[in-house]
């Protein structure tokens, strides 16, 4: 039976972005770590396929006398998902995206995201679109970091993106998930992944999402902040993969008296 189960949530289940499968719904972040080896450690405990890269703070090569964080998590292991953090307009986030293209030979997966301002890094949606729209008729696969919002996720969506990826609350802030309705709203509607992104804290704040019918989640402060990051990282994969199952299981309905488990019906 236990086989059965793993099957059914791993192999049977597939993430699917821009025409590749996953296994994992967990995605992570590589910053914030206090070496490389730790970022590998907590990568493997997570089980995650896809990892983000900050094209602008990180050496994946551009540096050659520094530590390159591809000889940790080597690309015939994972999906590098170059990301534009730190960009706040959309000329340097395209920009940022066509020197991941460069320096990953010809990889088109990206993620965008162009903040708004320092204080709150919520993103400016106007100049996310307008990259989104570019990025996409230069033929990247743009899985794009927004509000909220269910009409401008369902703008992205027809911009093109392969992904929209929502936030649940401010970066880094591990509020968790704080406007469920609208990410549930987003889930109903959309025919791309959509996949949570910035807020998460902890291993409950995963499971919502995911129990909302999110596709995936995606953090990286949660658990590079964590007192112990690799056991944080194993927390979290458990808790997405369960929030998936119980959201392919269907709960059952809220009500507001008892059910009892054992029918009554018939009783001598």
């Amino acid at each position: 039976m236990n086989a059965q189960l793993k099957t059914a949530a791993t192999f049977d289940d597939a993430l699917v972005i821009a025409g590749t499968s996953y296994r994992s719904r967990l995605l992570t972040g590589t910053g914030k770590y206090k070496d490389l080896e730790e970022t590998r450690r907590a990568t493997e405990a997570a089980g995650a396929q896809i990892v983000t890269v900050a094209i602008r703070r990180t050496n994946i090569g551009q540096d050659r006398n520094a530590p390159n964080l591809l000889d940790a998590l080597p690309p015939q292991k994972y999906t590098i998902l170059p990301n534009t953090a730190g960009c706040y307009n959309a000329d340097d986030a395209v920009r940022t995206c066509r020197l991941a293209r460069e320096l990953l030979d010809g990889h088109n997966l990206v993620k965008l995201e162009v903040l708004g301002d320092q204080k709150t890094l919520f993103p400016d949606v106007v100049q996310t679109l307008k990259a989104a729209e570019t990025l996409v008729a230069e033929k990247f696969e743009v899985m794009v970091y927004t509000s909220d919002d269910p009409i401008l996720a369902k703008r992205l969506e027809e911009i093109g993106c392969v992904a929209v990826m929502p936030l649940a609350a401010p970066i880094g802030s591990g509020l968790g998930i704080q406007n469920r309705w609208n990410i549930l709203e987003i889930v109903e509607n959309a025919k791309v992944p959509i996949i949570v992104d910035a807020g998460v804290g902890t291993a409950s704040d995963a499971a919502m999402a995911m129990e909302l019918g999110c596709d995936g989640v995606l953090m990286n402060t949660a658990i590079a902040g964590a007192k112990d990051p690799v056991l944080m990282a194993a927390a979290m994969r458990k808790a997405v993969e369960a929030g998936r199952e119980a959201f392919r299981a269907g709960r059952i309905p809220r009500k507001r008296y008892a059910s009892a488990s054992s029918p009554i019906d018939g009783l001598i």
